[in-house]
């Protein structure tokens, strides 16, 4: 008789988040659950500079980085020279936008390459940079196992009635057009850490999460499960965040393409790039900023987005047949108490933190860790050294 025993090693695995610009990256120890060394490639193309940090000390330095593949040579070339290259076993890739196709972290492959392409009509400023990232790691670690962590997995258990739009059902039929939602790795690793806090099953809790950064959105979690989330079709619904608008009237598109003659590309540019906390203050799209100014614009950027992340908070209940948490998370959620505080006091009805009402609860995320774990456990399962058998 064959008994194959599954064999389980922790595993160093090097997590790389590409954007159009720049490369995040981290050294994770799955063991420790801890990062070794992190760091940043930014302003690709132009004049680019590494930043990392190992052991507390920092690096810093300006690099010839015309594309991805050049920053990708510059962090392996450092992971090389501080010795964190030995032992890495998998790549683990932030992906944005897996659609309808995926449902989980994947090893990467020639069609899963084809199916993240396929998605990027829907979030064209994150997939091909996304892709970039992909290519560029294969031609730096050529003998690396790589794995898909999508932004949209822990999303796929939204019910039809949430995730579909008021549009004409062909739409969704021939388009794919449906919400989709984003930062699942994010919510997927606090609801998760939530109910290790609070000393419960997941399976127990009804959780809103709300991510607040220069990406923002909120996630109904109904016994460990993604039912419902304000980010949509592409990351631009919902809350007002650093540079894009959130949800508007969609009529106002239609009056600035008549009216101002806004074409796509203006539109585009227009709701992602100059609108949200940037356009209401005229000032920055860091909260930071906007709270140390005395500027009535900044003021009122604040009050905005204050108001618009509790309007959605509260718009989730509907979700959720009870509610035993409200978690921030996210840079601006986890480090800005004058945010937390203005967002509560829109959503007094609840009386979080009353004896018998739900508590408003701070958890870190650590989106490069989760995506760690998930990249330890597809590539243990894929690979046949990873497995034994014994009579």
């Amino acid at each position: 008789m064959n008994i194959e025993i599954t064999i389980f090693k922790f595993m160093r695995i090097l997590v790389l988040n590409c954007g159009s610009s720049s490369v995040k990256f981290a050294v994770i120890d799955t063991d420790s659950a801890q990062a070794t060394v992190s760091g940043l490639v930014e302003e690709i193309g132009a004049n680019a500079r590494f930043k990392a940090k190992k052991s507390g000390e920092e690096f810093k330095k300006s690099i010839d980085a015309p594309n991805h593949s050049k920053a990708l040579a510059a962090i392996q070339d450092f992971l090389n020279e501080t010795g964190e290259n030995n032992g890495i076993s998998a790549i683990g890739h932030r992906v944005v936008h897996g659609g309808e196709a995926f449902t989980k972290s994947v090893l990467i492959n020639d069609d899963v390459v084809k199916a993240i392409d396929e998605c990027s009509t829907f979030a064209p400023l994150h997939n091909p940079p996304n892709l970039e990232g992909i290519k560029a790691a294969k031609e730096n670690f050529p003998k690396l196992p790589q794995v898909a962590v999508f932004d949209t997995s822990f999303h796929q258990t939204i019910p039809r009635h949430a995730y579909l739009y008021g549009l004409p059902y062909e739409f969704y039929q021939k388009q794919k057009i449906r919400r989709y939602g984003f930062h699942g790795s994010s919510h997927s690793f606090v609801a998760k850490k939530t109910a290790e806090l609070l000393k419960k099953d997941s399976a127990e809790l009804c959780l809103i999460i709300a991510h607040l950064g220069n990406g923002c959105s909120a996630t109904a979690v109904k016994f460990g499960k993604s039912v419902d989330t304000t980010l949509g079709l592409t990351p631009l619904e919902g809350m007002v965040m650093g540079t894009r608008s959130g949800s508007i009237d969609p009529g106002i598109i239609l009056h600035l393409s008549k009216s101002l003659g806004y074409d796509f590309e203006r539109l585009n540019k227009l709701l992602n790039k100059e609108s949200g906390l940037l356009g209401l203050s005229g000032i920055s799209s860091d909260m930071r900023i906007l709270l140390d100014s005395s500027d009535e614009r900044a003021k009122i950027a604040i009050e905005v987005f204050c108001y618009k992340v509790a309007k959605e908070i509260a718009s989730l209940v509907a979700a959720l047949p009870k509610l035993d948490a409200l978690v921030f998370t996210g840079g601006i959620g986890e480090n800005s108490e004058p945010v937390r505080k203005k967002i509560l006091s829109h959503l007094s009805v609840f009386k979080f933190g009353s004896v018998g009402y739900p508590q408003a609860l701070v958890v870190p995320t650590n989106e490069e860790l989760l995506i760690a774990m998930d990249t330890e456990e597809v590539t243990s399962l894929s690979s046949p050294e990873r497995s034994a058998s014994c009579s």
